[in-house]
């Protein structure tokens, strides 16, 4: 454990590949992540909609898991899962949340904060029947975060609901769908040379409507 230990405190990267300008950010945080989110896509980042959700239960404790963005606008990030789970639990107790995105292949970081709230039952739907058949059968397979004997459970259980919906129509369960996170801090980070990184910090003002920019110290 020393050796490797030893390797992971020598592992460096030097970013040089952009810059982060105050004159050449929008002034409108979401369409940045738009943007940026093209150049992700562009640049083949591996899964660049998957994104690091964090919660606080009850008693303040944090968690994070990686869970994958479905849809972006004016109004926030959505995300769908299982309601009964660990992050929907503490979701239920305390709503306030963080998402990050990394993308490594160009050096860049996205922060987003918000309180989060569920989607309608219309739009969750909708997006479980876009979904594969055996993704929808799992989605009703897994009490997500429970303690099961072993993966046998998981597979007998796949294998008896495959049986009960041998066609594409399988319903919505009624503990899944999605959430909504609706921003009120957004930071995009830019590596740079000589850990002097960019960091621009939007923060929703008081009307709820214009943002305000700031620079952050690295």
């Amino acid at each position: 454990m020393d050796e490797l230990n030893q390797q992971i405190r020598k592992l460096r990267s030097d970013y040089s590949r952009m810059e982060l300008n105050e004159s050449e950010i929008a002034k409108d945080p979401v369409f940045q992540f738009e943007l940026w989110m093209k150049e992700a896509l562009a640049a083949n980042v591996s899964e660049p909609h998957a994104m690091t959700l964090s919660t606080v239960s009850v008693d303040g404790k944090p968690s994070s898991r990686i869970v994958l963005l479905r849809g972006f606008s004016a109004q926030g990030f959505v995300f769908y899962t299982n309601y009964n789970s660990k992050k929907g639990m503490d979701i239920a107790q305390n709503p306030y949340a963080s998402l990050n995105f990394f993308w490594p292949q160009i050096e860049r970081q996205v922060r987003v904060e918000g309180r989060l709230e569920k989607v309608s039952s219309e739009t969750s739907e909708k997006y479980f029947n876009s979904r594969p058949r055996e993704s929808k059968i799992g989605a009703w397979v897994s009490e997500q975060s429970q303690v099961i004997k072993s993966r046998e459970v998981l597979e007998n259980k796949f294998a008896e609901l495959s049986a009960k919906y041998p066609a594409e129509k399988v319903p919505c369960p009624p503990f899944w769908g999605g959430y909504l996170l609706k921003p009120s801090v957004i930071e995009f980070w830019q590596g740079r040379p000589n850990r002097l990184h960019d960091r621009i910090l939007f923060t929703l003002s008081d009307d709820e409507i214009s943002w305000n920019l700031q620079r952050l110290a690295p």
